[in-house]
């Protein structure tokens, strides 16, 4: 038998503060049942991540392994979007490779190049959506901060602003310190308008000895590059005092 309000007010121990105790609850129940329900309907929507050879993790792969897909489905021409190798489109072979490698990073950055070529959320010859291939490659490797930068700019281009940020955020958690990584947190940022954030990122890169000045070249021409030196003294300024401690 179901219990209701009215079977409950009827128990004995059945106090007005005991009843209302047990109706947060189960509202507190509902809800952390939520994000599960929530990532098991994407993952339905999204397909399940087992297939037939793999998936492997790109990160770790042998030469083998890569190239027993890429030398076949993951050519020039087809991360070029000319034309593909076991069709006339790039998407069917595009497919294969993101689902033998969910995490390449090359593969991701071609579909979502290819549906922005073809005006589609879906390209042709795919069974799923470019957003999809991204979430299939969190959710396959999400300490992956490759794929969260990659899909930060998706995002980003979108005007998801904070869900780029939130995988911004990861990616640079798990990140360690790669100035490489600054230098492409950095331009991400500059992207969304976030300049104290690129400055920052581009500060570390330079510090960690990364050449490259397209960073700086951006953040120059919106007028909001400052020196090291110079960003230091105005975070100093903009920090507030310490209070002197009691004698």
């Amino acid at each position: 038998m179901a219990v209701d309000d009215l079977s409950l007010a009827r128990h004995p121990l059945a106090t007005a503060p005991a009843l209302a105790l047990l109706r947060r609850l189960a509202v507190l129940a509902l809800a952390l049942c939520v994000p599960a329900a929530a990532q098991a309907q994407t993952a339905n929507f999204c397909g399940d991540l087992r297939n037939p050879h793999g998936p492997f993790d790109y990160r770790t792969a042998t030469v083998d392994e890569r190239s027993l897909v890429e030398g076949r489905h993951f050519t020039p021409p087809v991360q070029a979007l000319i034309t593909g190798t076991t069709g006339t489109r790039p998407g069917g072979d595009i497919d294969y490779t993101l689902r033998a490698f969910p995490n390449n990073p090359r593969a991701l950055i071609a579909v979502i190049a290819l549906g922005e070529k073809e005006k589609t959320d879906q390209p042709a010859d795919m069974r799923y959506t470019v957003e999809c291939w991204l979430e299939r490659a969190v959710r396959f490797r999400p300490k992956d901060h490759i794929v969260r930068m990659i899909r930060a700019g998706f995002f980003g281009k979108r005007g998801r602003k904070a869900e780029a940020i939130a995988d911004l955020k990861v990616a640079e958690s798990i990140a360690g310190d790669n100035p490489f990584t600054f230098y492409n947190l950095g331009l991400i940022y500059q992207e969304l308008g976030e300049y104290e954030e690129a400055l920052r990122f581009a500060h570390l890169a330079m510090a960690g000895g990364m050449p490259r000045t397209e960073l700086k070249d951006k953040l120059v021409a919106a007028r909001k590059w400052r020196e090291p030196e110079a960003a230091s003294a105005a975070a100093s300024a903009a920090a507030p005092a310490t209070p002197a401690s009691a004698p």
